[in-house]
């Protein structure tokens, strides 16, 4: 792209992120993404700051339970606000909502092939989480496998393409669907000569233990459907249950024992949650700092039951706040709806009018000119009489 295009592109900042509405966020959510989006929205440094509910691609697996999804519209909003996303400065949109979102998806559907989705490793690893495929042939893998879910990685560029998005905050699972849009904005812009379409960058988490924060159980990455997870909402109660079930090492039964800290829980959770130093001198004193603390549970003489009430504490620091939010907006629902909205009705504006610029550069806009479109006819069939 011509640096003049690059320039007309980097005038606005503009963020683009949201979540499935399938169930409560959790702290994967929190680390991964939604912390960033409150710190880049109080940051000053965007034009505009959007937030999709994507009730469509909940559907792709959820087509037989659209209640789930729809009841989860409020609650995943009441997640975000809770969370500290400020209405007066994000925007709140619900996907389906969206009418220019489903006519970008289907052209750019015909801009990426099935082979090239295929091979998108977000899609494959939500595949195997959602037992699709049902063989281990590379040939048979989208066996019994939706269409729109084979495509969301399509449909997630007609999002963030839509809201003409520089930034999407996301966790490092995302990756390759960030690169997979960025694809398919060159391609469009390659084929029609234009620079409608924005290439996106992807915004990870600094901090390597939150861009994609396991399970309590250590298993897998935290997931709604596999149960391992903290939610944002949870009681106080029902957090420490969840902590002290926690995953630690194995090795360690006893207090004397050395210890492993890698891919033990406790300590994971420890280097994605930890504030600062001044957590220690206010919950645990023995220690300085964590490293003080991982040295010592290295070398035994540390309980995990010591490491984990220490955790709870940092974590109730966090979400205390989140919950004294949540309270308050629970009292007011009829003011989410109408935040989510307000929010639907700005993001209706935006994106039709990237989809009213795709159809100009894709020569498809029929009825904005009609003489345009008479003498395109006529010159084709001038054309046609020259060839004959």
């Amino acid at each position: 792209m011509e640096a003049g295009m690059l320039a007309k592109d980097c005038k606005r900042k503009v963020i683009l992120t949201g979540d499935r509405p399938t169930g409560k966020l959790h702290l994967g959510h929190f680390v991964g993404s939604l912390q960033r989006r409150v710190q880049l929205q109080n940051s000053g440094q965007f034009d505009e700051i959007n937030i999709l509910v994507a009730d469509d691609q909940a559907l792709t697996d959820n087509w037989d339970n659209p209640k789930k999804v729809r009841d989860n519209i409020i609650e995943v909003t009441l997640d975000y606000l809770s969370a500290g996303i400020d209405p007066d400065k994000s925007f709140i949109c619900i996907q389906s909502g969206i009418p220019a979102l489903h006519a970008l998806t289907f052209y750019y559907m015909n801009l990426v092939t099935t082979q090239r989705l295929s091979r998108n490793p977000t899609v494959k690893s939500e595949m195997l989480m959602r037992g699709f495929n049902g063989s281990e042939s590379e040939d048979d893998n989208v066996a019994g496998l939706p269409a729109g879910f084979f495509t969301y990685p399509v449909s997630q560029t007609a999002d963030i393409t839509a809201f003409k998005a520089t930034t999407v905050p996301a966790g490092e699972d995302q990756m390759p669907m960030i690169e997979q849009a960025r694809e398919i904005a060159h391609r469009f812009n390659t084929i029609y000569k234009c620079d409608v379409l924005v290439e996106p960058d992807i915004l990870i988490p600094e901090n390597a233990a939150q861009r994609r924060l396991p399970g309590i159980d250590g298993k897998a990455k935290m997931s709604k459907s596999l149960g391992n997870g903290i939610f944002l909402s949870d009681d106080a109660a029902t957090v420490k249950k969840k902590v002290m079930s926690m995953y630690t090492d194995p090795t360690h039964i006893n207090v004397a024992d050395p210890g492993h800290v890698e891919g033990n829980m406790v300590f994971t959770y420890l280097d994605a949650f930890l504030r600062d130093d001044s957590q220690f001198a206010d919950y645990l004193p023995d220690y300085k700092n964590l490293e003080e603390m991982k040295e010592h549970y290295q070398r035994g003489g540390l309980g995990d039951m010591k490491c984990k009430k220490f955790l709870l504490k940092v974590m109730e620091d966090m979400l205390q706040p989140i919950r004294e939010n949540r309270a308050k907006w629970e009292t007011n629902i009829n003011d989410v709806y109408d935040i989510l909205k307000a929010g639907t009705d700005h993001a209706v504006q935006v994106t039709n009018q990237t989809l009213h610029e795709c159809r100009e550069a894709m020569q498809i806009n029929y009825f904005d000119d009609k003489d345009a479109m008479v003498k395109s006819w006529e010159s084709w069939l001038n054309e046609s009489h020259t060839k004959n």
